[in-house]
């Protein structure tokens, strides 16, 4: 049993670390494209299309007004920039909230029964005549450059979509802190999935697509309450380039409390497995490069890992203690504290160990480089520390819930 149990963690480091290193090395590679990106976005763009933003909302009456304002503040022309502020059906004020804008030439205001996000969504389609139409979520604020920065990449006449840097807005207690660093994380993850042409999600928070993407594949899809997942796997079946805007800065409200956060991610994790499922067809298919030959299938395997590992921590941590317990039992209460001293042949060097550890620098080196580009600078504060010690322990809390729910068909709500 142990046997197994040995050469199941082994196959899981070293899946692990050849992700890693393969991530590093891309960025590597890419580094010369980045520099130049970050240069072409201090250039003018040489063409303005017109644009609409969709912001559906529900019950978002204390974020929505700011939500407005930052768009509004965008540095793009005005005759080429539409807000359509959708509620959908909200309980609360958003409505009467909402009717401060009526007087902005800018902003369209729709007030629809409640059918989901993506019925939302789907209805501003159905309204918008713009070349580029996007979606900001109700609780998002953008920068001002944002969309002038994101426009630039459709200059490439095979970019079909473009997503921005998403960030935490004012991080506060421990919990968003770790949320920003994760978020920091997926800053640099996504520019390199966007490298190999393997990004799998068009985040809520800003994407801006092509028209011609909802002409030709159709429009949004419950999908599983992750609207913004399905549509980007749809788009990559369809072999559609999505391009990422790393310099294009979003900032998004994080949940503040292991509840919310709970369910947030219970609702991601499981809407990413159910979507996987639908389009498996993906999965080790070669016309789909980069994304079904190696991220997609990378992604599933880290769920289960996920599990597993920490799975394997609590049960040595439970057998440690019940042998401390039976040593209590036998020879009692003994006083005497061990004594510490560093001797370096007594460093682990099995091999679990050191590639645990150089796993661990592995992912210490990705959170640092993906702050440097989200940051434009190298530090070390305590929310990496939080990150790094506290973010193993609770991710399996909604990981292990979603693969359940996958498994016995458990829906997962929005809220």
């Amino acid at each position: 049993m142990a046997g197994i149990t040995n050469s199941i963690v082994y196959i899981l480091l070293f899946i692990s670390l050849y992700f890693e290193v393969f991530i590093l090395l891309t960025y590597l590679e890419l580094r010369p494209i980045i520099k130049y990106e970050d240069e072409k976005a201090l250039e003018k763009a040489k063409y303005y299309p017109t644009v609409t933003i969709m912001v559906p909302c529900w019950n978002e009456e204390s974020t929505i007004s700011k939500t407005l304002h930052s768009l509004l503040n965008l540095d793009y022309p005005a005759d080429k920039l539409e807000i359509m502020a959708i509620d959908d059906g909200s309980t609360d004020n958003t409505w009467e909230v909402l009717q401060k804008f009526s007087s902005y030439k800018q902003i369209t205001l729709v007030h629809k029964e409640n059918g989901g996000k993506h019925t939302a969504l789907n209805f501003g389609l159905s309204q918008s005549k713009s070349e580029l139409i996007g979606c900001l979520d109700a609780d998002s604020y953008v920068d001002k450059d944002a969309l002038k920065h994101i426009v630039q990449y459709f200059e490439d006449k095979q970019t079909m979509a473009v997503t921005p840097s998403v960030k935490i807005y004012q991080p506060k207690n421990i919990l968003q802190m770790i949320q920003s660093v994760e978020y920091g994380w997926g800053i640099f993850i996504r520019k390199v999935l966007a490298y190999l042409g393997a990004l799998y999600v068009t985040p809520g928070p800003f994407s801006i697509f092509r028209r011609e993407v909802f002409e030709k594949i159709g429009s949004y899809r419950h999908a599983h309450n992750t609207e913004d997942l399905e549509i980007a796997l749809r788009m990559q079946a369809h072999h559609m380039k999505i391009a990422n805007a790393h310099n294009a800065r979003v900032y998004t409200v994080a949940p503040d409390t292991l509840k919310k956060l709970y369910k947030q991610r219970l609702r991601w994790t499981f809407g990413f497995i159910k979507n996987v499922i639908d389009y498996k067809f993906i999965f080790f298919r070669k016309q789909y490069g980069n994304l079904g030959i190696f991220i997609l299938p990378m992604a599933s395997v880290s769920i289960i890992s996920g599990i597993y590992l920490i799975g394997m921590t609590f049960f040595n941590a439970g057998q440690s203690m019940m042998h401390s317990i039976e040593r209590f039992i036998t020879v009692g209460f003994s006083p005497h504290l061990p004594s510490f001293s560093f001797d370096i042949f007594s460093i682990n060097t099995e091999f679990i160990a050191l590639a645990g550890s150089i796993a661990f620098i592995g992912t210490f080196l990705m959170v640092l480089v993906s702050r440097r580009m989200s940051e434009g600078k190298l530090s070390f504060g305590m929310d990496l520390v939080y990150f790094l010690t506290l973010y193993t322990f609770i991710a399996p809390l909604w990981l292990t819930k979603a693969v359940f729910n996958a498994i016995f068909s458990v829906k997962t709500t929005w809220r």
